[in-house]
């Protein structure tokens, strides 16, 4: 993939510093880890779901973070008993992680449950009053009827 080179363009502009981050971060998509896998399912018209294999975690090693527009699945082992069992093949990974999820605005974490190695976490879309399309009633040149437009939501 090619490389292209936004440094000109951060002179002169102001406040898209995020964007030209995100496009960054996009050239690099080849180099991103591959572990937990996970799924991200529409459960809903504003329910979503992510599914992560967390074979091995228990909730006490796995911690959820919601911060501003980024939702974080950290995952530690804790040490194993010393001389406990001796693997003759591991194929049942444990290793630390981090997976790091963007979410969209007014996106919520509503919950998270962790059953038969996979993790759940479910999300809600909570659109506030103020942006939800309103109607507005059109008074015709008679005064006596109106007429209402409505919008549905996209």
């Amino acid at each position: 993939m090619r490389q292209f080179d936004f440094a000109p363009l951060y002179r002169s502009t102001v406040g898209f510093d995020r964007l030209f981050s995100m496009l960054d971060a996009a050239g690099t998509a080849e180099n991103a880890q591959s572990y937990p896998p996970y799924n991200i399912e529409r459960t809903g018209e504003n329910a979503y779901r992510i599914t992560m294999a967390v074979a091995g975690f228990s909730e006490t090693e796995l911690s959820i973070e919601s911060r501003e527009n980024a939702l974080t699945v950290k995952g530690e082992k804790g040490e194993d008993a010393a001389g406990a069992s001796e693997f003759l093949y591991r194929g049942i990974a444990g290793r630390a992680f981090e997976r790091r999820f963007q979410l969209a605005e007014h996106v919520e974490v509503k919950g998270a449950s962790l059953k038969n190695g996979l993790l759940h976490i479910d999300l809600q879309r909570v659109v506030p009053e103020a942006l939800k399309p309103r109607r507005i009633a059109i008074a015709t040149a008679n005064g006596n009827e109106t007429k209402t437009i409505e919008a549905n939501a996209a």
